[in-house]
Parts: C-alpha cells; sequence; structure tokens
C-alpha cells in the first residue's frame, strides 16, 4: 500500500470542515492510518516547505500555517498519492473543477484548505517530519 500525508489546513479547521473533507476520502476507499490535531511550529513548517524557502511568499505560507490547529494525517491505498492530489484539485479554488475539495471548499489561492504530498519520496520525506515517532 502507498502512503501520503495530507494536511487539513487552518482554514479547513477553522471552518469546520474537517468531516466533510475525510468524509470524501472515506468514500474512496481510501485508509486514515494515522491522523492528529496540532498547532504546527515554525521549526517543522520549515522542513516541510524546504523547498520553498527562497520564495518570497515563504513568510506569508509560515504566517499562515501557523494560524490555527490543522489536522495531519498519514492516509494508505493503491495509487493514493495521485488519487488524493487529484481529489484536491487545482491550488487555486477558481481553477479547481467542481466536485474537488477546494473547486468545492476553496475561497482562496493562498488559504487552499488541503496539503498533499506530490511524490512517494516527499510523502515519505514529510510523514517523518509530521509523525516522527514512526
Amino acid at each position: 500500500m502507498e502512503k501520503t500525508l495530507v494536511l487539513i489546513k487552518p482554514d479547513g479547521v477553522k471552518r469546520k470542515l474537517i468531516g466533510k473533507i475525510i468524509d470524501r476520502y472515506e468514500q474512496k476507499g481510501l485508509t486514515i492510518s494515522n491522523m492528529k490535531m496540532t498547532k504546527a511550529s515554525r521549526s517543522t513548517l520549515e522542513k516541510h516547505y524546504e523547498d520553498l524557502k527562497d520564495k518570497d511568499f515563504f513568510e506569508d505560507l509560515i504566517n499562515y500555517m501557523t494560524s490555527g490547529p490543522l489536522i495531519a494525517m498519514i492516509i494508505e491505498g493503491s495509487n493514493v498519492i495521485s488519487s488524493v492530489r487529484k481529489m484536491h484539485g487545482n491550488t487555486n479554488p477558481i481553477d479547481a473543477e467542481m466536485g474537488t475539495i477546494r473547486g468545492d471548499f476553496g475561497n482562496s489561492k493562498t488559504e487552499n484548505l488541503v496539503h498533499a504530498s506530490d511524490s512517494k519520496s516527499h510523502a515519505l520525506k514529510e510523514i517523518s517530519i509530521w509523525f516522527n515517532n514512526l
């Protein structure tokens, strides 16, 4: 079984969309093998987003991701990485298709509800960052 990391970002938690988002993964037949609610630290986010540290939006991203609690999950299933990313839709909710999480619930490109690993190597890295005891 393939694994991926999924985050329900602070805007998804604040807007009380946790259950609706999780329901989508479960209806797809995917397995949530670990889940926690946490307030992300700057150091965790700097590790997670290290590829973006030189981007001009990095500080805004860190501030947004530390603005409230988030949900971190390990989700498992066949081809889970590509399946979950397709379920999430385009990063910009305006361009995301209806029927995707961002298309149905998203309000802005900055606060776009969810994150999912984009490759097996990133999934392994991100899972180790968020679930360091596994």
